[in-house]
Parts: structure tokens; C-alpha cells; sequence
């Protein structure tokens, strides 16, 4: 079990360095997949996560060892741990973005209730028993481990310390940058999952004009984008230069519809793999100019061969 465990947190590892985009990010609708946990929250997931880990451990290896009051943290953080792992299952379970990435990462959390159920039924009052047999010099902790010893109060203090080290930690997390409610941001500030909340921007479609779709993300004024447009039942964002581009491969589609298709084959072939690796508005200001020449090529044939050349531009993407 522990074997499947650490090849778990492995998994899980793997899947959060694969993690998608961030809710607010265009992304290609058929490639990617949006992140199932907020990266601005994600150290609050994490840090609990780690305590979790840490309680099946300890408890594990030394469940007749640790003095009381380390093993009544450690249930604590066990209790936490299951919950987290809970709602991290349905999170994964549920929704349409994770291309994949969520089978990696659902071991995990699986694993860890698995265990944390075995641990449950291991402890019993031979733990009370064995810490009870324990002297410390120190009043107070000699009080305290007294007290913690007796095993029909532990439930009871498991509960009691529950919340103020839920918020000891919480608050400790807010000195880095965390806010108060981190551990249920990182669920909800996501797209396309069980518990989001956010609506991605519109997806960048994989197919038609990479290049001049991925350079409408650029900075507005240099790529100017004139309105949101509609591409196989997406709405996108469109400038002259991809009304241009499109109204251009429709009078090539129409005219010579064998050439057509040799130049879609080859553009597919080297226009999208390009596309994918412009990801900044300054990359995207860059493909927006250096497709300018192309751009007046391509209205320069339109005005030579269309009667009506400005309606067939502005009719490409209508909604």
C-alpha cells in the first residue's frame, strides 16, 4: 500500500507540472485543458496536503511512539487530509478539462482515504495505554500529556484543536501571499471543472488560420481587433487581418478547390505546430507584423477577383 502510495504522490506531482491554463487564458479547445487547481492558491492545497502526509507517516510508523499530543495533531491533519482528499476526487471527477491529466492524479487522494480508513481502524487504546506510561519533567507538559493520554477524551480533542490549527495554519499562510480562503479558491477560481466558478475566455479554435488567430492576442492596438467573431460555434476575437486571411483561402477554396486543399494540408502541417508556440502578447505582436505583407497580398487578389471584395471580408466569422 505504501509502495502504491509513493508512486501516487509521483503521479500527482507529474499531473500538476502537466496542469493546464489558467481559467483567464484562450487556449485551443482540442489540445488543451484548463487547470484543475488555481495556481495562485495552489501552496495552501499543497501545505495541507504536506501536514497530511506527514500525519500518515508518523502515525504509520510510529503509532506507539509519538506523545499524545503529536499523535492528536497527527489525527487532526489526518481528518483534514481526508476531507481534502475528498472534494480533490470529485474536483477531478468531475468536469470536461483535463484531457487526461486527472487519471494521473485521482490515485492520490484515493490512496490516501484508502489508508487513512486502515490507520482509523488501527489505532486503539493500546496508543492511550503506551503514552500514558510517559513522564516529562515540565508540569505543564506532564499535564497535558496526562490528559491527552486518556483514550475515551481523544476524539474529543481531536475536534477541539481541529479548527484553531486549521486557522494557526491559514493565518500562517496569509504572511505568503495566501488569502484566507485559499483552500476553497483553488477549487472554484478554475474553468471547466466540478467546483469552478470562472468562464474562460473564448477558445482558440485548432483549425483555420493559426497564425493570424493567435496574433488577435496581442496588444489591442497594435492588432487592432475590430469585433468577437463566430468559428465552429466558438466565439472568437477578430481583426482586419484574419477577415482578410479568411475571405482570401475562401476565394482560393472556390476557384480552385484542388490547390486549395494542398495548401490547407501544408499549413496544417507547419501553420499549426508554429501557432502553438506563440503564447505572449509579444510573440503575437510579432506574427501580426510580419503577416502585414501577406495581408496586403492577399487583399490586392481579393480586389482583383472579388466584384464586391469589402462585403466578403466583413461577412467572414459573422455571428
Amino acid at each position: 500500500m505504501i509502495t502504491f502510495f509513493v508512486f501516487s504522490l509521483f503521479g500527482f506531482v507529474c499531473g500538476l507540472m502537466m496542469s493546464g491554463a489558467e481559467y483567464y487564458t484562450a487556449i485551443d479547445i482540442v489540445d488543451d485543458g484548463y487547470t484543475a487547481f488555481a495556481s495562485k492558491h495552489i501552496l495552501t492545497l499543497l501545505v495541507f496536503f504536506g501536514f497530511s502526509i506527514w500525519a500518515i507517516i508518523a502515525i504509520w510508523l510510529k503509532i506507539n511512539q509519538l506523545p499524545p499530543l503529536l499523535f492528536v495533531l497527527a489525527l487532526v491533519f489526518l481528518i483534514i487530509g481526508m476531507v481534502i482528499s475528498f472534494v480533490v476526487i470529485l474536483q477531478l471527477s468531475g468536469g470536461v478539462g483535463g484531457k487526461g491529466v486527472e487519471i494521473i492524479m485521482i490515485p492520490l487522494p484515493v490512496c490516501y482515504l484508502l489508508i487513512s480508513i486502515l490507520l482509523l481502524l488501527k489505532i486503539t487504546c493500546n496508543q492511550a495505554e503506551v503514552s500514558a506510561t510517559r513522564t516529562y519533567q515540565n508540569k505543564f507538559l506532564n499535564y497535558i500529556n496526562t490528559k491527552m493520554a486518556e483514550s475515551n477524551l481523544q476524539p474529543i480533542y481531536v475536534l477541539v484543536l481541529l479548527i484553531p490549527v486549521f486557522a494557526l495554519i491559514v493565518a500562517i499562510l496569509m504572511v505568503f501571499g495566501q488569502d484566507y480562503n485559499s483552500i476553497t479558491k483553488v477549487f472554484t477560481e478554475t474553468a471547466t471543472w466540478n467546483f469552478s466558478q470562472k468562464t474562460h475566455p473564448p477558445a482558440l479554435e485548432h483549425r483555420g488560420h493559426y497564425l493570424c488567430t493567435v496574433a488577435v492576442c496581442g496588444d489591442a492596438k497594435v492588432v487592432t481587433p475590430l469585433r468577437l467573431g463566430k468559428r465552429y460555434g466558438q466565439e472568437i476575437v477578430v481583426n482586419r487581418q484574419l477577415l482578410i486571411a479568411n475571405a482570401f483561402e475562401e476565394l482560393i477554396q472556390e476557384s480552385a478547390p484542388g490547390l486549395h486543399k494542398i495548401i490547407r494540408n501544408a499549413y496544417d502541417k507547419y501553420g499549426y505546430p508554429l501557432s502553438k508556440k506563440i503564447t505572449t502578447p509579444e510573440s503575437s505582436n510579432l506574427v501580426y507584423r510580419l503577416m502585414k505583407p501577406l495581408e496586403y497580398l492577399f487583399l490586392v487578389v481579393l480586389y482583383l477577383f472579388v466584384v464586391k471584395p469589402e462585403e466578403k471580408i466583413n461577412k467572414q466569422y459573422a455571428i
